[in-house]
């Protein structure tokens, strides 16, 4: 697999633009967006409905658009499993980049 994580990024500024090179591929954004997506949407209606297992699907549902995106279409290792705390962040910034069109699904 391509993409391992070797560097030790000391900040998130740092890291981000390691982050956006590991999500390169439109296909591989586009499933972290459908995933994020669901999974705020999840959270939302665990409140909402105070239906607290719903969260354990939010987290579930998160992932596993990710790790196909990363698995199958970008064919690299996810950072989170060597910095989950700046990948968990990098996911929701480029989640909100996408969504206020500050960033494509291809840029």
């Amino acid at each position: 697999m391509v993409g391992t994580v070797e560097k030790k990024y000391k900040t998130f500024k740092e890291f981000y633009p390691f982050y956006l090179s590991e999500h390169a591929h439109p296909v591989n954004r586009l499933l972290h967006f459908i995933g994020t997506t669901l999974a705020l949407s999840l959270i939302i209606c665990a409140f909402l409905f105070k239906a607290w297992t719903l969260i354990i699907l939010a987290l579930i549902s998160g992932y596993a658009f990710a790790w196909i995106g990363h698995f199958v279409i970008e064919k690299n290792r996810p950072a989170t499993f060597t910095y989950p705390l700046y990948s968990f962040v990098g996911d929701w910034k480029m989640f909100f980049e996408i969504l206020t069109f500050k960033r494509g699904l291809k840029d």
